[in-house]
This record gives C-alpha cells, structure tokens and sequence, in this order.
C-alpha cells in the first residue's frame, strides 16, 4: 500500500518549498511533487519604471544572492539599449562576483547543508587526537584541526547538549543509518562549520570593498560602476587582495578536503548516487577576465552525454504553467512571458498522522496547479543548471582552468568522473566551482590593475534612451545556484514587460503539460527511505541544488510607517 510523505517547509533553504513524495510497501518513493508556496512577485513590481531601476529592484528577488539578480538586471538593460560597459567595470564586477561565490558555496555547504552529511552529536565521543590525525588524510596542513581546537569545539557543543537544547544544530536527524562519517570525521567537519561562521564575514567584507556593502551592493550602474575612487585606491586594492587570499586559504585547507572525505564515505552510499535527477546540463559563461575570455565557459549537454557540447539557441526556451499558479497555460519565450496569478489551492484529504489518527490534511492537487514555479523548458526539454551542470559542461568541453582541479579531485576521492552525476556530485561541484574562483579569480584583478597602471580609468559608458524606441535585451550569466536569465522589454522609456528565469526555476519546475519532471523531482524518484519519520534522503537531495524559493526581501518601518503598497490580485 502506497503512502504520501509532506516535508513542509523543507527548512535551511532560502524562501518557501514543499515536497510530497509517494512511496510504495518497500519505502521507495514512485511519484515525486515540488512547489513553491509563495508568489514573488517583482516583475509585475518593476513595470511602467525606469529600466535603470531594474537592478535595485530586482536584487530585492533575494536576501542572499543580491548581487546576481542586481547584476542580471543592469545587464538586460545594457544589452537591450546596446551599451557596452569599460573594462575596468567588466573586470571590478567579476571580482564582486568572486566575493559572491565565495560566500553562498562556503555558506550553502557549512550553514545550510552540512548537517545532512555531518552527524554532530556523534562528534562529541570522537577523540581528538585520532581526529587531528584523520585531517592529515586530506590535506597537509589541515585547517583548524589540532587536537587542542578540536577539543575546544566539542566543550562548546556538548555546552548546547547539557542544556537540552542544540541551538543551530537542533532539529536534525542525528543517528540516521545513511550518515557515513565517523566520530572524528564529524569533528572536523563541526569544527570547519564554526570557522566558516567567521569566514563568511570576510567574504561580505571583501564584496562591500567595491560593492559598498553585502547584501545588497549599491555600486552597479546602466553603463559600468561607482566605485572609482575604490578601485584608484592602492589601499583598497590591497585589501581586497588580502580578504581574497584570506576566504581561498579556507576553499582550499578546509572545504576542498571535506569534500574529498565525504566523497570517500558516500561514495558507496546509495542515497547520494546515480541520481543525477535531469541529464540535460546547461551552463553559461561567466568570470570575465580580460576583454574576450571567460574563466567559464557555455554550453548544453543531452541525456548525459559527456561527448557532446551543444551551443545554445535562446529562441528554444520557453516557460509555461501547466501546474503553476498563473492564468496563461501557454509555453511563452521569456520576452513574451506573463505572471497573472491563478492560485487554486491545495486539496483536502483523510491521511494518518505520525501518531497514528485520521486527519484532513491538505496536499498538492497534482492533477492541477501546484507551485508559484513555472516549467521551464529548451526545446521542450527540462534542464538542469547550477554548478554541477558547469562544472561537468566545461570539463567536457576540456576548459583549461576546470579540468586540471576535477581530475586532481577525483583521483584524490577515488572516483570515476561518471560519480559527479549525483547528490554527492553536486556537493563536489560546488566546492569544484569555488576552487576553480581561489586557483583563478585572481586574473581579472591583476588586469584591473595593469588596465588602471596603462592609464585608463573610464568606468561607465555613455547612453541614451530614446523614448520613440522600442528595446528589448536579457541578461544571462551563471551565478551561484547556475544559469540565470533576465529579459526585459522597454517602450516610451519604461519597462513594458520583465521576466526573471532563475535557476531554482528549472530545477524546482513542476511537471509540464507532457508531464516531464524538473530536476528536483526526477531526482526524488526510485529514492529508498529508511524512516518515512526522518526522511533525511529527501532533504539531503533537495538541499543539493541550493533552493532559492521566492525568498523576496521585505522592507519594514520601525514606526509603523507606510511605504509603499502594490496591488497584485493573488486571487487568493
């Protein structure tokens, strides 16, 4: 007989996201649904303003990855009215763009996804000595694990233990038969989680060195950068330097090795392997670094076919909202996209609680609308994008910068590169993606400096808008979670219609009109559940791609003052 299991909200994400997964008599999930529960919003906000004030408004899509959405949005609007941005701006919004990875990878995998790895109750019997020991298997000169700071460590949790409650570490699923690390293996990695706490500090600081501040910088322009005087100054230039250098110190000594012990604990873990979801990769290039190179570059991979790079057709990608909340059903090409709402609910069924009762609960109407995502789709196909998707695309495409980092990688996990297309694969990836930032990221500040030493210091472009003209431009680039896309239409000086297409969009999609599943379902299914009660292997997956579900920042008056109202007929 078969059951439904609701992980509702699947917490350490950012924004709002339900998972209902059927199982059948052996725990194995045969039928997967994900949906957002709450609507974003922004692009029915930005209409009829100022295209340049589409970034400012559009980095408010998210609390944590600010600066993609900032940036995405001031490039839809250069490339529609056909600016191109000086060099010195190129390059100074790529060394932002190292800061911004840096923080989310370092954040997403100690913050947010560590505890689906690392079991910290079990850390606190681990000895100390033998633990200092086991870091050596991963590196050199392992990163805060001495025996006198691990030890340190353990005093302050087991401090959380003794009081009954365990703080940011409450409310996992400690003792769970699919964690693999032993005692001292979950010591190192609590002990890397708190250093991290200190480290994503840095990574702030070193984006607000020309950013101005993190989140959401302010030094982004139509045209280039504000921050002249920062990237004129000597000292500022050495400070970013130093923060960069600090942050790459813990990519490569701690994040880099914990990736490779878990490789060597999971990787015979069925939980976290063969499930790479969506075989259908696609990446874009992004980390300029000189006038024409990219430290990333772009291209589509089919059914998992590592032999073939495709070039990319943006006239195939559509969205349509089959199973989204929205009135138009329709596959529309972004630029024709639309987002009026039809929220149709949730269903009411009789289903037996965790102790045993009757009671009406409320599911998704799967036959129906179930999500605020859409289904987006390229040729109509479901893609999957973020750094797996980028690292396995341009290791296929021989990159010089990526492949020398995934061999070193693999041959220290001892593993084969068909692994990569996993659960765990795409914790590697992550951590692949920001050593490739650590080993590279320091190409386009060394050009900045040589371009500012030959003498030029422009930093934005001269424009117009003509308000008789109609234009249109997008945006795409890779950021944090993968491909992410914005498009835009302007007419008589305004914004007549904006689209963003953001990676958790393709990832998270409900199913289409032909019922073809987006990556987070399709990796949900054939999953075998040891504990319907604790279902760790549905959240370790979703955790995986680094959700960011509609987690739109919201502004408040301490006074209770009013500023500002829109009206967005939710239909609710």
């Amino acid at each position: 007989m078969s059951e439904r299991i609701v992980v509702d909200p699947i917490t350490r994400i950012e924004g709002h996201l339900r998972v209902e997964v059927i199982v059948d008599d052996n725990n194995v999930v045969t039928e997967a649904y994900t949906g957002s529960t709450l609507w974003r919003g922004l692009e029915t906000i930005v209409k009829g303003r100022d295209p340049r004030d589409a970034g400012l408004f559009m980095q408010r899509i998210c609390g944590v990855c600010t600066y993609s959405h900032y940036k995405a949005g001031v490039m839809a609007v250069e490339d529609a009215l056909g600016i191109k941005p000086p060099l010195n701006a190129i390059l100074t919004r790529t060394l932002m763009s190292n800061a911004l990875f840096f923080h989310d990878h370092c954040v997403h995998f100690y913050q947010l996804h560590a505890l689906d790895w690392v079991d910290v109750v079990s850390a606190l019997s681990a000895d100390v000595f033998k633990a200092q020991e086991e870091a050596f298997k991963y590196c050199e000169t392992p990163y805060a694990c001495g025996a006198d700071h691990l030890k340190s460590v353990q005093d302050r949790v087991r401090k959380f233990v003794e009081k009954g409650n365990l703080g940011p570490f409450a409310n996992a699923y400690y003792g769970h038969p699919t964690y693999r690390f032993t005692p001292e293996q979950n010591l190192i990695g609590l002990s890397h989680y708190l250093e991290c706490l200190r480290i994503q500090r840095t990574a702030a600081e070193l984006m607000a060195v020309f950013g101005a501040k993190q989140p959401h910088p302010q030094s982004l322009v139509v045209g280039g950068i504000t921050s002249v005087m920062d990237i004129l100054s000597p000292a500022r230039l050495g400070e970013y330097l130093t923060k960069f250098k600090e942050v790459a110190d813990f990519v490569n000594r701690a994040y880099y090795s914990d990736i490779v012990m878990a490789a060597r604990a999971y990787g015979n873990e069925p939980s976290v392997t063969n499930d790479v979801g969506t075989p259908n990769l696609w990446t874009h290039q992004e980390f300029q670094y000189s006038k024409n190179d990219f430290l990333f570059g772009s291209g589509i991979i089919l059914n998992g076919d590592l032999s073939k790079v495709y070039d990319l057709d943006e006239s195939k990608i559509t969205e349509e909202a089959t199973h989204a909340w929205y009135k138009n059903d329709a596959a529309l090409h972004p630029y024709e996209g639309e987002q009026e709402p039809n929220y149709t609910g949730f269903k009411t069924e009789k289903t037996i609680n965790a102790q045993g009762e009757m009671v009406d609960t409320k599911i998704f109407d799967t036959k129906g609308k179930y999500s605020w995502i859409k289904a987006p789709r390229y040729d109509g196909k479901p893609l999957q994008v973020g750094p797996l998707a980028n690292i396995v695309v341009n290791y296929a495409k021989g990159n010089k910068f990526v492949v020398p980092i995934v061999d070193q990688f693999l041959k220290d996990a001892g593993l084969p590169v068909e692994a990569v297309l996993s659960t765990l694969g795409r914790a590697a990836c992550r951590m692949l993606e920001v050593k490739a930032i650590a080993t590279h990221g320091l190409m386009a500040f060394n050009n900045l400096v040589e371009n500012i030493k030959s003498g030029d210091t422009e930093t934005c472009a001269k424009y117009k808008i003509d308000h008789k003209k109609e234009y249109k431009g997008r945006y795409i680039g890779n950021v944090p979670r993968g491909t992410l896309s914005h498009w835009c239409r302007i007419e008589k000086g305004v914004i007549k219609n904006w689209q963003a297409v953001v990676p958790s969009t393709w990832n998270a999609s409900p199913k289409d009109k032909d019922g073809k599943m987006g990556s987070y379902e399709a990796c949900l299914i054939g999953l075998k559940i040891a504990d319907l009660k604790q279902p760790l292997e549905i959240i370790r997956k979703i955790h995986s791609y680094d959700p960011c579900i509609a987690c739109a920042v919201h502004v408040m008056d301490t006074k209770g003052n009013e500023l500002g109202a829109y009206k967005v007929n939710p239909n609710i």
